[in-house]
């Protein structure tokens, strides 16, 4: 067990730790107090370990361990992209399994929450509870329709010289914009260790994944039991927040928060109100 001098509080202060398993290199970060069941952060769509916002990832440390990583071929983890969300999800089951654990509670966003649905989907004995951000079921209505938005919205910021998360995540108005910058901002606050920046033949993977899950026919999500809680904006471009209601309607142990004015980036933007809700549901 930690004591309570050597815990890391501060996403930013955590060393980038590496595990092999089975001839691949995973790389990860941990803080918060160790022992129990740790929470397992799943990231979005060409996000590394940098690509976690503080705000969301400190408070639910103060109190529990939380372990958030980089897939197979993503940023400083080694070997090749999966070109399916259901590898994805073995990958994540490999490296968890690796660290020792047999119950994790799993924090997703994005296509982050596509994976926690396949893992959950193949190992449900592995995952205690579940939060499903920004996300959408497999077989979803327009979720193949990601890939032109992204590549629609990555243009527009180029040509604003912009990060693309401020298109893709926030509304374009006054408020939105601000929300944009401070969230940025936030992903700015680790100077030092910062991840390897993720390469252009692993987003178009990742992209093909999503495509192939959002086609694919749809999974029963009643065999999911485990309390989950959902959340989205209402009105997210990237995976559409009807399909949050969609995954409370079929998910029976659920809870749904929708965030009004806001996109995919909800929980971000409204870190203030969410996280008191996330850290309350974690620790049932």
């Amino acid at each position: 067990m930690s004591t309570p001098r050597d815990v890391i509080t501060s996403y930013k202060d955590a060393p980038t730790r590496t595990v092999d398993v089975g001839g691949a290199t995973y790389a990860y970060r941990e803080l918060g107090p160790r022992g129990g069941i740790p929470v397992v952060f799943f990231v979005h769509l060409a996000a590394t370990l940098d690509n976690w916002d503080p705000r969301i990832i400190d408070p639910i440390a103060a109190g529990r361990h939380v372990i958030a990583f980089d897939n197979r071929g993503v940023g400083a983890s080694a070997g090749k992209v999966p070109d399916s969300v259901e590898a994805m999800a073995e990958d994540a089951y490999a490296f968890v399994t690796a660290l020792g654990f047999d119950e994790i509670d799993v924090f997703s966003f994005s296509l982050g929450g596509f994976i926690a649905q396949a893992l959950v989907m193949e190992h449900p004995e592995l995952v205690r509870k579940l939060v499903l951000t920004g996300t959408g079921p497999k077989g979803g209505k327009d979720i193949d329709k990601v890939v032109a938005t992204t590549y629609r919205d990555i243009v527009r910021a180029a040509l604003t010289r912009s990060d693309p998360k401020e298109f893709l995540f926030f509304h374009r108005d006054a408020t939105g914009k601000a929300a944009a910058r401070a969230f940025i901002d936030r992903l700015d606050e680790r100077a030092t260790d910062r991840d390897a920046p993720l390469e252009i033949s692993a987003f178009r993977t990742q992209l093909k994944a999503i495509k192939k899950w959002g086609r694919s026919s749809p999974d029963d999500l009643s065999a999911i039991t485990q309390p989950t809680l959902i959340a989205n904006g209402d009105n997210d471009r990237m995976v559409p927040s009807i399909l949050s209601e969609d995954l409370h309607r079929r998910i029976a142990n659920s809870e749904l928060i929708i965030y009004p004015d806001s996109g995919h980036g909800a929980i971000f933007q409204f870190h203030e109100k969410f996280v008191p809700v996330a850290v309350e549901f974690l620790a049932r």
